[in-house]
């Protein structure tokens, strides 16, 4: 049954993968942090989250989308190559869920303010969420190895942008390539080295890890 509820407790950030539809008629699958406790987060009485914040950094596909249909997909994934490959490369699928998704969310996304920040156009989002669905309960893993893959995508995506420092970003993702060699599993590794294929101002100073 779909409701309009978050299906989980969402805390801090939380990094999830968006759907949102395009003029071509195709879902990009972009990831995006969703901040609990940000700006344009609401709670009802008793305390439960509504509405989270999102922030879209530049002219991406999903600030487009967002504009356009005011609408998108959250998901809820612990994949690490199909995280790496929405937050680092153009991802589109027909299908607005992807398989790897345990939960979904459909949310109104709003914008409530827009600011330039070292050249780049940061634009702040609501999202109210519309319906939810829940694939899968799972139990919670902590894998060092996919936190790493994680920060990696982070540090890739911010290479070459105003106001970061590009040599303390290719130290994490060194760092991250480490931590994956030895706490990683099969995806992991995988996903390291789609992150070192995509990122074309970063050459990994040791091979990332095979199978």
């Amino acid at each position: 049954m779909e409701e309009a509820v978050w299906p989980t407790r969402l805390r801090g950030v939380t990094e999830t993968v968006v759907a949102t539809l395009g003029p071509n008629d195709r879902w990009n699958q972009a990831a995006l942090g969703v901040h609990a406790d940000g700006p344009a987060s609401t709670r009802d009485d008793d305390g439960r989250l509504q509405a989270v914040t999102a922030f879209t950094y530049g002219n991406t596909r999903t600030r487009r989308n967002f504009h356009g249909r005011g609408a998108g997909v959250v998901q809820f994934t612990t994949d690490a190559v199909e995280f790496t490959e929405a937050a680092l490369d153009v991802f589109e699928t027909t299908d607005p869920v992807l398989e790897s998704a345990d939960a979904w969310v459909r949310v109104d996304a709003t914008q409530v303010d827009a600011r330039d920040e070292d050249g780049t156009r940061i634009e702040t989002w609501r999202l109210d969420p519309v319906a939810s669905t829940v694939r899968r309960r799972v139990v919670p893993v902590v894998n060092r190895g996919h936190a790493a893959v994680v920060d990696a995508t982070v540090a890739a995506s911010r290479l070459g942008v105003d106001g970061f420092d590009d040599d303390a970003l290719r130290e994490r993702l060194e760092r991250a390539v480490d931590v994956v060699a030895t706490c990683g599993g099969a995806r992991e590794r995988e996903a390291i080295r789609r992150c070192a294929t995509l990122t074309d101002e970063w050459t990994p100073t040791r091979d990332p890890p095979e199978d």
